[in-house]
């Protein structure tokens, strides 16, 4: 790689602008003239800090203010890159009066910027981490069908992140590994649902659910939300299930406030439903302090589902179901009826991965990053709409009049960015509209970019 020095990078010590500004504003410089190309790796902060002769901490804070601006990403493991920039489009020919406005993508062979929902970044995470877990997996013989239970020493650990991350006391025996939270559900639709009940899912809510329920021949019926998660008193008669999102309510952002969350509970147990609680999005917060999971109010009317699918990746396909011995050794039957088993492998390698700590740095490295990318999404859209939900997770909603966000969707469709909208997520009548619009999969530069062109159309409405 060549060394930055070779580069026209000079600090003034006399100057009154702080060193970190003039370093900053000099990388910058070499990035827009092209001396510094996108995808070209820096020095680090250290070996950078002995070639201009400062402090590290001006080298790391002067790296710190291009990574919010966008202009740098890391990569973990691998170090500090100059971020794809966009290249400004030259000034278009000014149209004929009566020239219809066409829209278009920002330059011909453009990437695509996936802002919706549902996907996290899987481009950062410790390779060597990674590759240790499996290796480990990997010493390992083949095993016979694997325990429906799940192995007992994921379980454990299980136990054990569950009560650091979301102050959940439960064991080992409260513990039942999934392969996610579609498994988690089609395992409580078969335990406890069948033809002729009743399931309750958020509306406008999570698809996958009502899909599950009716496959399993329950009736499901919308129960309203609003801004703070699921409405009680709007909930349904005879419902055997609830399905719900109380950490962030997918796809509105709603934290269902303490108060709320015990008049849910005395609901059900008043009329003797269990609440399928997703813990979607619990991991990342922002600004606000963590409240406390519905299955620790109380374990014996809530089934609490998690997932690494956000937490570390899709492709993993290893999560948990909480809940009482009873309702576990019935769901454990079921899977040996129909032969559904976590992979044995896997969930060593994620035994591994819990074992050395190397999930809970990922966790913590993960948030930052989200949290620069949030704060972009807050930065850029809170200027030109209502966002609803960013406190938490890895979505918003931008609240708009009825009917702009579909016409908006293809439109930014047409310049490469890909969106979603509240609509697509009712079961009954249209009661929010605006755009559901993720941040977990799209770079940092990216996720600037997108937002500044879905503002534009915003604004123009």
């Amino acid at each position: 790689m060549r060394a930055l020095v070779d580069l026209p990078i000079s600090l003034c010590r006399e100057s009154e602008v702080p060193l970190i500004v003039q370093l900053a504003a000099r990388l910058r410089e070499a990035m827009l003239s092209g001396a510094l190309s996108a995808g070209e790796r820096l020095p680090s902060s250290r070996g950078l800090a002995v070639q201009l002769g400062v402090s590290r901490t001006v080298v790391t804070e002067a790296y710190q203010q291009l990574y919010a601006e966008g202009w740098l990403e890391g990569r973990h493991g691998s170090g500090t890159f100059v971020a794809s920039l966009e290249t400004p489009p030259a000034a278009p020919a000014a149209p004929e009066p009566s020239a219809p406005k066409m829209a278009r993508r920002e330059r011909p062979g453009d990437e695509v910027i996936n802002l919706t929902p549902g996907h996290p970044w899987v481009r950062d995470y410790d390779v060597a981490a990674w590759r240790r877990a499996w290796r480990k997996a990997a010493d390992l013989p083949p095993g016979d069908y694997p325990d429906p239970y799940g192995l007992p020493r994921l379980r454990e650990l299980l136990a054990g992140h569950l009560r650091r991350t979301r102050a959940v006391a439960v064991g080992p025996e409260n513990i039942l590994v999934t392969r996610g939270t579609g498994n988690g559900l089609d395992l409580c639709a078969q335990a406890l649902l069948g033809p002729g009940t009743r399931a309750g899912v958020e509306d406008p809510g999570y698809q996958v659910a009502r899909t599950v329920f009716a496959a399993r021949g329950a009736e499901v019926l919308p129960c309203p939300v609003d801004e703070d998660g699921v409405i009680v008193d709007g909930l349904p008669d005879g419902l055997r299930v609830l399905y719900t999102t109380p950490a962030h309510q997918y796809p509105l952002g709603g934290r269902l406030p303490i108060p709320r969350r015990e008049r849910l509970l005395s609901w059900a147990r008043r009329t003797g439903a269990t609440v399928v609680e997703d813990d979607y999005d619990a991991e990342f917060r922002y600004d606000v302090a963590p409240l406390p999971a519905l299955y620790g109010l109380d374990p014996s009317r809530v089934v609490l589902l998690g997932t690494l699918s956000k937490s570390l990746a899709p492709d993993v396909g290893v999560g948990w179901l909480v809940g009482t011995p009873e309702l576990l050794d019935r769901i454990a039957a079921i899977r040996r009826a129909v032969s559904d088993r976590t992979s044995g492998p896997v969930q060593q390698a994620v035994v591994n991965l819990l074992e050395q700590g190397d999930l809970d740095r990922h966790l913590r490295r993960m948030r930052l990053e989200y949290a620069r990318r949030r704060a972009v999404v807050v930065e850029v859209l809170g200027a030109v709409c209502r966002l609803r939900g960013d406190t938490a997770g890895l979505h918003v909603l931008a609240e708009l009049p009825p009917g702009l966000a579909p016409r908006i969707m293809e439109r930014a469709r047409e310049r490469g960015v890909l969106l979603d909208t509240a609509e697509r997520h009712h079961h009954g009548p249209e009661r929010v509209h605006g755009l559901v619009i993720g941040y977990g999969s799209a770079s940092l530069a990216q996720v600037r970019r997108g937002c500044r062109i879905l503002a534009e159309m915003i604004k123009e409405g």
